[in-house]
């Protein structure tokens, strides 16, 4: 992107607004001596000037206020921060006014401020150091919950900034506006996110009319990559990629939050292509056979929505004499397509991930693999790697099968054929009712199938819960699409029934027994999935704040709050509205998992779920979609005999950087077609629930659609006044609303107030 300027270099006469940065030499022997600190910049997406990166110590966050502080680095980026040495910090507490508050989800009143030594002041320039800050900034605003600032006051240290990038992980590509500037070489690109500075782009890239009728583009959306940012420069330099069309349009927002992500998106290559069977249609060669364990005679099946084409998971029950059940989870075997240090392997690698939108799917990896010769489609052999248990009724596991094997699934099940299964545990299906299935497996014996292991996850579930795990439901809005022009029709809340409630608890079982089995194979290099705990400071906040309301929940684990929040929270017609808005707000302290490498972390500890609430985790189950269980796979075959060399910690690096943006493009693309649904049928009625107070906004959630909305209070028509203060932490905002008939006196409303019964 551009080579950084190293400190004493800017010469000439320009006014300097950044800092040049440090020679790679002097940061690095800063590093070591612990006045540098290394880490990932987050910016508040709400709050453009304040941005963040983890301290060391993982306690508290550093706080770099103001762009200037950031010093050209954008969102995601590795950044080398220069902060005062933690032993000059000195703590006092200080209130704060009610026109900073953020909002009740994350609140706050006192803030304990960390000072250097020196004069006290009442309320120091700017707050550096802020404790249990957000994780995930992509998702969550910035919540001030306990500020900590080094207050430089007569020590001519200057405030925390960044003062040396060590790896550009934003893309540099933003999508935006041109404005055309009169008598400049350049116009003027305003990025739709506004953490990404304004662009100068020069006047021959724009469309050819652009000067002489800039009106004709106001509402047209362009992609811009940034090229260089001077020191002496409020704006970055860049060129322009490509018009991508109206903006409000699906296509080209979709395109222009796909470059933006990074997510590669182009078809795959000949020298890609070429890396996977020639002859069509594929069959399995005899010495592959030979080399696995034959399961193509049982009766094997997959659960998967009606509308999937890549299928990389498939169940199987089979009761045993003895009365317990041999299960097995059968996983495609995509390693065998994939050679480790081809092209394919590659591309795989470099995507990391399936990227999954509204109205279509970007694939890790060709169609031809995931849909054709790794998919375990119907009544076709394939190759696939089982895990197979012989397991009681009450899901007590007496043994454990780990190997290659091969399979030829009897039927292709959707979640909602297993839920009518289930439903009805007599009934006798007709054959038009259900999909074809293979002859020497008749239906009744798939129901069967299913039955039991819907009992056996019953138990298995009920097992994980009482051991203390945490799910944390949040709604998840569908839609229905026409099917020429691929137009949100209507929107509906996911429903998350016993069938998917079955299949998640065998992919669960599965990634643990694999996280265990790779471990004890290779602990030094095992691909595992780690869970840290909630930031404990909001989280504290967060039961100060539910105390205030009469809500009684426990925080203090895992398995505490998931049985808090499966309790009764009230017994009006919105309990379950009391329940969704609760589950937002205790999602927002979660950290993310992440993919490490066990070499990596010398303590056992760390590597635990903190949701699942297990010590070890990996993901092994979703190999055509997910990169990171390739390389289990590949870790799995090794620990069976054989050899993985996989570089696995920047690997597993690179699979947080893409699923972190995989997860972010997936919400952009479901509020986009929200946003279109809501625009073409007009002005929608739905109840909301009040979930977070500001000082001048409130955040509802939409109780039939699950979406959150911010609500501004100048914005509401109708409404004279409205006032804000803080008791404890609890926001109480007052909103006064005219009269509907004239000479009737105004209405005040007062939110929340409340208590849950």
């Amino acid at each position: 992107y551009f080579h950084p300027q190293t400190r004493g270099s800017q010469g000439g006469s320009k006014k300097q607004v950044f800092e040049a940065y440090m020679t790679t030499e002097d940061v690095s022997h800063g590093l070591k001596r612990g006045e540098l600190i290394q880490g990932s910049i987050r910016i508040n997406p709400k709050k453009y000037h304040e941005a963040f990166i983890a301290a060391p110590d993982g306690k508290r966050d550093i706080f770099l206020d103001g762009t200037a502080a950031r010093n050209r680095a954008l969102n995601g980026d590795v950044v080398v921060v220069q902060v005062l040495p933690q032993e000059q910090w000195k703590v006092s507490s200080m209130e704060e006014d009610s026109s900073d508050s953020e909002g009740v989800s994350e609140p706050e009143t006192q803030s304990g401020r960390i000072q250097t030594p020196g004069k006290k002041t009442k309320r120091p320039p700017s707050p550096d150091v802020i404790v249990e800050a957000e994780t995930e900034a992509e998702e969550q605003l910035a919540k001030r919950v306990e500020n900590f600032s080094l207050n430089a006051t007569g020590t001519g240290i200057s405030p925390p900034q960044v003062v040396y990038i060590v790896e550009q992980k934003h893309s540099r590509a933003a999508t935006g506006f041109l404005k055309f500037l009169p008598d400049k070489p350049f116009a003027m690109f305003s990025p739709v996110d506004h953490r990404v500075p304004r662009v100068n782009v020069p006047l021959p890239d724009c469309p050819h009319d652009f000067c002489s009728r800039p009106g004709d583009y106001a509402n047209i959306l362009f992609i811009v990559r940034i090229t260089s940012w001077p020191d002496d420069s409020n704006f970055a330099e860049g060129r322009l990629a490509k018009t991508l069309g109206q903006a409000g349009e699906i296509e080209p927002e979709t395109e222009g939050i796909l470059i933006e992500y990074d997510v590669d998106f182009s078809e795959f290559s000949v020298e890609v292509l070429g890396c996977l069977p020639q002859k069509l249609p594929w069959t399995i060669p005899p010495e592959e056979l030979g080399n696995r364990r034959d399961l193509r005679k049982e009766c094997i099946f997959t659960i998967d929505p009606a509308t999937a084409r890549d299928l990389d998971d498939a169940l199987s029950c089979k009761p045993l004499p003895d009365g317990n059940f041999e299960l097995g989870v059968h996983i495609a075997d995509v390693s065998y397509f994939v050679e480790e240090g081809n092209a394919l392997d590659f591309i795989a690698s470099r995507r990391a991930t399936s990227v999954y939108m509204v109205q279509k799917v970007i694939p890790m990896l060709p169609r031809l693999l995931c849909e054709e010769l790794c998919s375990l489609n119907p009544l076709t052999d394939r190759l696939t790697f089982s895990v197979i248990w012989k397991i009681t009724p009450e899901g007590k596991i007496l043994s454990e099968w780990f190997g290659r094997s091969v399979i030829r699934s009897c039927v292709k099940l959707s979640y909602d054929h297993a839920q009518s299964m289930i439903e009805a545990p007599d009934k006798l299906f007709q054959a038009d009712e259900l999909p074809p299935c293979a002859a020497e497996h008749p239906m009744d014996e798939i129901h069967q199938a299913v039955l039991n292991l819907h009992a056996i996850a019953k138990r298995l579930r009920a097992q994980r819960f009482q051991g203390g795990a945490l799910r944390l439901d949040q709604l998840k809005l569908s839609f229905t699409l026409d099917r020429e022009t691929s137009m949100p029709q209507g929107c509906y809340v996911y429903q998350y029934r016993d069938s998917n409630k079955l299949v998640e608890e065998f992919m669960l079982l599965a990634n643990m027994a694999t996280a265990h089995q790779i471990y004890r194979s290779f602990p030094n290099k095992a691909l595992l999935r780690r869970h840290p705990p909630p930031q404990t400071k909001m989280v504290d906040d967060l039961q100060e704040f539910c105390d205030q309301m009469g809500l009684h929940i426990d925080f203090s684990t895992a398995g505490t709050l998931h049985k808090s929040l499966n309790e009764t929270l009230g017994d009006d017609e919105y309990t379950s509205a009391r329940k969704e808005v609760l589950t937002h707000m205790c999602s927002r302290p979660m950290q993310m998992a992440m993919y490490f490498c066990t070499g990596v972390l010398k303590e056992e500890l760390l590597f635990r779920h903190y949701a699942l609430n297990v010590p070890f985790y990996t993901h092994f189950t979703s190999p055509i979609r997910r990169y990171a269980d390739v390389i289990v796979h590949r870790l799995l075959a090794a620990s069976l005999g054989g050899w993985c060399d996989t570089e696995v910690q920047k690997q597993a690096s690179h699979c947080n950087d893409k699923k972190t943006a995989s997860k972010r493009v997936q919400e952009l693309s479901s509020e986009l077609f929200f946003s279109v649904f809501v625009k073409e049928s007009g002005p929608l009625d739905s109840e909301a629930m009040v979930m977070g107070i500001l000082d001048q906004a409130f955040d509802v959630l939409v109780l039939r659609y699950g979406v959150q909305k911010r609500i501004y209070c100048k914005g509401l028509h109708g409404l004279e006044t409205f006032h804000f203060h803080k008791v404890g932490k609890k926001g109480e905002l007052t909103l006064v609303w005219a009269a509907e008939e004239p000479g009737k006196p105004s209405v005040r409303q007062v939110r929340p107030r409340h208590r849950a019964k």
